[in-house]
């Protein structure tokens, strides 16, 4: 299913014209990623026999020895360049959940900090970082992806279904993007299959992966949701706040007056 991501929907308050745009760009995009993908597994298996591509580490690479020769080389080289593309968008977008969740207060108040200089959720994007270098700790890669395609289809199952919801309920809302239900039940029939297919084939790691985000409710009832924290606790978050201000040169977002 990530091969379908649309990093835009994450970003929407960056865009020009969102409205017409986004839509432009998924119509355009989806498409557009669907055929190169069908044509790329054409490729292969016109090439390589059903035990090879079995059997192979890197389907790419082995179709770049039989293929290209001595230009085998460029496969790994574009395959990387395609990876460095994917975790920029990746990194590009999951800041912008963290700063905004900041924004809203479901997060510490210095994610929610914007860069003076560059105009960008800095903090946000060190601590997408720093997730990501503890993420690589783990030396079983297939593990960490069951830990997070589990916990991610999920979510985003949920969020499907309140759009479902809210679409049956209240029909009449002023929607500026607007689509067929069809889409919707569709992409959320894939996630319920991503969520139930781990829990068969890997229950062992979903079950941590599940225990993982749990551990998050502690921390924010504690940390986030109450309205009056102990001094020591408030005192520390301000603390940090304010180094993360200077250290990083950022400031809160401002709003302008409409009155």
């Amino acid at each position: 299913m990530d091969i379908y991501r649309n990093y835009l929907n994450f970003v929407t308050e960056e865009l020009q014209d969102p409205y017409k745009n986004l839509p432009r760009a998924i119509y355009i995009s989806l498409p557009l990623v669907t055929v190169v993908y069908v044509l790329t597994n054409v490729a292969y298996f016109t090439v390589l026999s059903v035990p090879e591509v079995l059997t192979t580490e890197a389907v790419a690479v082995t179709f770049g020895v039989r293929i290209l020769g001595v230009m085998a080389w460029t496969m790994p080289f574009f395959v990387a360049c395609s990876t460095f593309g994917g975790v920029n968008g990746g990194i590009f977008a999951s800041s912008r959940l963290f700063f905004v969740g900041a924004r809203q207060g479901h997060l510490p108040d210095c994610l929610a900090m914007i860069n003076i200089k560059n105009i960008t959720p800095l903090p946000s994007l060190i601590f997408v970082g720093l997730l990501s270098c503890l993420m690589c700790t783990t030396s079983d890669v297939y593990s960490l992806i069951n830990y997070t395609s589990f916990i991610e289809s999920s979510f985003i199952a949920l969020s499907v279904s309140a759009l479902l919801f809210l679409r049956y309920k209240q029909p009449n809302l002023k929607r500026p993007i607007k689509v067929n239900l069809i889409f919707p039940i569709v992409f959320l029939l894939i996630c319920v299959f991503l969520i139930i297919l781990p829990l068969y084939s890997s229950p062992m790691e979903t079950g941590i992966g599940v225990v993982i985000t749990l551990t998050g409710i502690p921390v924010y009832f504690l940390l986030i949701w109450p309205k009056r924290k102990p001094s020591c606790i408030e005192n520390t978050i301000v603390y940090f706040t304010h180094s993360t201000q200077k250290l990083l040169r950022c400031v809160g977002e401002t709003h302008k007056r409409t009155d």
